[in-house]
């Protein structure tokens, strides 16, 4: 069984499954199509991807794919503990430019479903940290997209003063040059 719990930003839902344990371990079902329907969320998953960082600090983010190809996803921690992010990109939205960030972590199981038309980042605040995530449509490097991760408009509280991005990262543009060209 499946707790869905509403957001800020219409559309992206915390998820808290019912974990099962005993001495043994534990059971938990993380993704049961009917109750994500009677919801509202319609998606059929194609990939998995599994993404594994070593420090505490990494930041990846914030991405987006473009229409045509633009992604919904379900993220989860199964190893560690990272500090989720996402931004609403949806032009028409009531929530448009606002962020809204998520603890996940192995010990809560918590995991966030991110519609389309969201950018979306995460940063460890453990080691070696293992996260995993459902997508509905492949990657398609001419649609690949971000905006800055420290971009002052749109004020997100990370984690970290100083994370460790990547050189595409580093490089992604600010909110107001994302804006001249908002595809969605």
């Amino acid at each position: 069984m499946l707790e869905f719990q509403k957001t800020k930003i219409e559309g992206v839902f915390l998820i808290k499954p019912q974990v099962i344990g005993d001495h043994r371990g534990f059971f938990l079902e993380t993704y049961r199509e009917e109750e994500f329907l009677a919801v509202g969320i319609d998606v059929k998953f194609i990939q998995d991807n599994h993404s594994f960082s070593t420090e505490n600090g990494v930041l990846r983010g914030l991405h987006f794919q473009k229409p045509p190809f633009t992604q919904a996803k379900l993220v989860r921690v199964i190893k560690g503990k990272v500090i989720d992010v996402v931004v609403d990109l949806r032009k028409f939205s009531p929530t448009f430019g606002q962020w809204e960030s998520f603890e996940l972590s192995e010990d809560n199981f918590q995991m966030l479903f991110v519609p389309h038309g969201m950018a979306h980042g995460f940063c460890l605040v453990t080691e070696n940290t293992h996260f995993v995530y459902k997508v509905d449509n492949y990657y398609h490097a001419d649609s690949d997209g971000g905006v800055l991760w420290n971009d002052p408009d749109l004020g997100i509280t990370w984690p970290v003063e100083n994370p460790i991005v990547s050189e595409k990262d580093s490089r992604l543009p600010i909110w107001k040059e994302f804006l001249k060209d908002n595809p969605f």
